[in-house]
């Protein structure tokens, strides 16, 4: 399977639009999250030669407007399009995607998005003391599973571990996105990654919201299987 990255916090060259949030396309089929701005997600759509047409699901994180900040740009150009959510987005996004043409769909528990590609469903978590759903990806491919997160409000561990509870014989190959690690000191870092090691993740990507201490940490603790997120990358999963 392959994932492109398409919005994120670097990139590979300067013709690509970089910012605050995630987007990363699985296959030709699914977007998870859109970043923070549409036409600079359109324009690296563009520019990496992605089919907006053969987008046939689009599944967002969680509610804040750097995941969903890009939706309504390509709802405009696609609209009808599948757009899975957690039951708890806030009411004034479920109205706005329904304005914009959304097919909204709730993932409440685990859901299969297309053949291999799972939703966890709303995973409890918090953001500033205040109530924050998330959902994150699974991809099942011949290496293991790949977990894809947008921020980890409820903390990364807490959703991995809701991976392997959902698919206890597979090994977990992959796991990247944003870690929601910025604010968290070195030691409580280091407990993460020491975790990632002993559940056996072959690989980490941690971007985004996971810090540069997280980035320096996990290269460390990680080495050649340590993956650098940035835009215009494609990973081999």
């Amino acid at each position: 399977m392959k994932i492109k990255i398409l919005f994120d916090n670097e990139a590979k060259n300067k013709n690509l639009h970089i910012g605050w949030g995630v987007s990363f396309l699985i296959g030709e089929k699914i977007l998870f999250d859109t970043g923070e701005k549409g036409n600079w997600l359109i324009e690296n759509m563009e520019n990496l030669k992605v089919d907006i047409n053969k987008i046939e699901a689009v599944v967002i994180s969680h509610d804040h407007w750097d995941h969903w900040g890009g939706l309504w740009d390509l709802l405009r150009k696609k609209k009808g399009i599948k757009v899975y959510i957690c039951p708890n987005f806030s009411r004034e996004f479920k109205e706005k995607a329904d304005k914009f043409g959304a097919a909204l769909i709730n993932a409440e528990g685990l859901a299969e998005i297309t053949q291999g590609v799972f939703s966890t469903g709303e995973i409890t978590g918090a953001y500033h003391g205040r109530y924050m759903p998330e959902q994150a990806l699974t991809v099942k491919t011949r290496n293991g599973l790949t977990v894809i997160t947008g921020c980890a409000h409820p903390g990364v561990l807490k959703i991995v571990k809701r991976v392997r509870d959902k698919f206890i014989s597979e090994p977990i190959y992959f796991v990247f996105g944003g870690f929601h690690l910025m604010e968290s000191d070195k030691r409580a870092i280091e407990i993460v990654a020491e975790n990632f090691k002993k559940m056996k993740i072959r690989k980490a990507g941690p971007t985004h919201c996971s810090g540069k201490i997280a980035e320096e940490i996990f290269k460390e603790r990680y080495k050649k299987d340590f993956v650098p997120i940035k835009v215009g990358e494609i990973l081999d999963v």
